[in-house]
């Protein structure tokens, strides 16, 4: 277990579509404790998926459960192999950001509520149904093993990039 360097934009590995985990073996566990410990490690982090650290397989980390816009519903921490939403509903505007694109954020549409199915690391099948900003952060995260990053997201290019400011 140990924190992973972030693999930044334009890396091509962020435009890979992930292998799925078959089985749950001490390599899914490592990548799985390497995500953990690397969200834990960027405090203003919420979600991390497995490409960020380099490695092509769909794991996911997240944990909305200390951010303001996460108290409201969240599931805690949770680290989720394989997952995929199947269903969704309805369209908010959010303002998103990513380790992988440290100097910019967007305007992206997003599902206001999802339902996603994953596998945890003992191998059960799990489904929830979420709201808000858990289900943003699951659909960024999630498409991050599509290959898709939220920038290919943007509403309008010209109005809804902005460069992040430093404080």
């Amino acid at each position: 277990m140990s924190v992973r360097d972030i693999v930044l934009y334009p890396d091509r590995r962020l435009k890979e579509i992930c292998v799925e985990i078959k089985s749950i073996d001490e390599y899914a566990l490592s990548v799985a404790n390497d995500l953990r410990d690397t969200l834990h490690n960027y405090s203003h982090t919420v979600g991390i998926a497995a490409p960020q650290v380099g490695e092509l397989v769909r794991i996911v980390a997240i944990d909305v459960s200390k951010t303001k816009k996460g108290q409201k519903l969240n599931h805690g921490e949770l680290v989720m192999i394989n997952p995929e939403i199947v269903e969704w509903s309805s369209i908010i505007k959010t303002r998103e950001g990513c380790l992988s694109i440290p100097d910019y954020t967007g305007n992206v549409n997003r599902a206001r509520k999802v339902t996603v199915r994953y596998y945890d690391l003992d191998g059960n099948e799990h489904r929830f149904d979420t709201e808000g900003f858990e289900a943003v952060v699951l659909q960024h995260e999630i498409d991050h093993l599509d290959g898709i990053l939220f920038i290919d997201r943007i509403i309008s290019r010209r109005t809804d990039l902005f460069r992040r400011k430093n404080y």
